[in-house]
């Protein structure tokens, strides 16, 4: 019987190439530090080993979204290195961690006011999710007797629309950025995210703050991907089916084979992040060759068509993520982002770490 788990392999050199090369971008650009968000374990590909791989390459600023993921990583860093709390956190939550907490309301200020802590300041200027809305910006520029007793490390705002070159919001939300910050109590700046890093000089800032790229995404939607490929995910056949001609295949019986067929079931399925919108619109590959993936991801399993493939047998290893098969190119497939299938990456793979030179 074949291991019946996948392999999920992560380059952990391609991670720290990659950011290298977007802190030289930004430097290039006329800016300053470049950080790294890893929230969502490292947007799935494993936090415990991907934080010391980024410090190592010489990151200092790590972005999470939950308390409990800045606790986490805060063992793995020195206390020099900032980890910020998108969601922000209350005074005294983050214990004895020292974390930085992002301001996204007037609230959060009244919290933090007089504690004399690192924090940072989200001025929304396009996104609508969180931050400062444009009238409570307008009122703390005002008065900004609040902020008083807190060491401001950056004023940060959010790109919402990077990924779409020449989208007029980019434009429209530095400008408003800059105006804020002009009203606002001096502080460094933190702006651009992956795809701001594409945008140009108007989008540089003292604290990039790049996620995707770092993973291997492309930055650049509709350009070739600058970025080093970061995973490859293959999956065991358990079992080699001959079935007939007229015989569905899965759930719902959606696919009907037309010919005698050989059917490979693998052992990934939509709990393994293998999404089930593949369904009969993706492909698996062997020895460079594609693989039609027939009827429905299941749970565990998903079904692929060999019949043209006569060496595929139980134990063979069948390439779901991988050269030829990016995750971005899957992503494509099943409508969605890239994003979403590498944070849909299950635990049952076993993993394999290929760490930096």
């Amino acid at each position: 019987m074949p291991d019946g788990s996948g392999l999920l392999t992560v380059d952990l050199g391609a991670i720290a190439e990659n950011w290298k090369s977007l802190r030289d971008r930004h430097t290039g650009m006329g800016g300053g530090e470049t950080g790294a968000a890893v929230k969502a374990d490292a947007y799935g590909l494993g936090a415990a080993r991907v934080v010391p791989a980024l410090a190592a390459a010489g990151c200092r600023h790590f972005f999470v979204a939950h308390l409990a993921e800045g606790m986490a990583i805060r063992p793995l860093l020195g206390q020099g290195q900032m980890i910020a709390v998108l969601n922000g956190f209350r005074p005294g939550e983050d214990e004895d961690a020292a974390l930085t907490p992002v301001l996204n309301t007037p609230g959060d200020i009244g919290a933090w006011s007089g504690t004399g802590r690192d924090a940072l300041l989200h001025i929304d200027t396009g996104m609508a999710r969180l931050g400062l809305t444009p009238a409570e910006t307008e009122a703390l520029a005002g008065d900004p007797s609040p902020l008083r007793g807190l060491n401001l490390r950056y004023l940060m705002t959010h790109l919402a629309a990077a990924d779409a070159p020449g989208h007029p919001l980019s434009a429209e939300q530095a400008a408003r950025f800059a105006a804020a910050r002009a009203r606002l109590p001096a502080a460094p700046s933190s702006f651009a995210n992956s795809s701001g890093l594409f945008l140009g000089p108007d989008f540089a800032s003292d604290l990039a703050r790049p996620g995707c790229a770092i993973y291997g995404l492309n930055p650049a939607p509709g350009a070739p991907n600058p970025m080093r490929p970061v995973i490859r995910l293959a999956a065991p056949v358990l079992q080699v089916r001959e079935i007939p001609a007229g015989t569905p295949v899965g759930y719902g019986a959606t696919w009907v084979a037309e010919r005698p067929s050989r059917i490979a079931t693998v052992a990934a399925g939509y709990a393994d992040g293998y999404l089930r919108a593949l369904s009969g619109r993706a492909t698996g590959r062997h020895n460079g060759q594609d693989l039609p993936l027939v009827g429905r991801v299941s749970m565990d399993l998903t079904t692929f068509d060999v019949t043209d493939h006569p060496g595929i047998a139980p134990g063979a290893m069948i390439e779901l993520i991988g050269p030829g098969l990016s995750a971005d190119g899957l992503a494509a497939r099943a409508g969605t982002i890239g994003y979403e299938v590498l944070t849909s990456l299950g635990a049952r793979y076993r993993r394999d770490y290929k760490q930096a030179a």
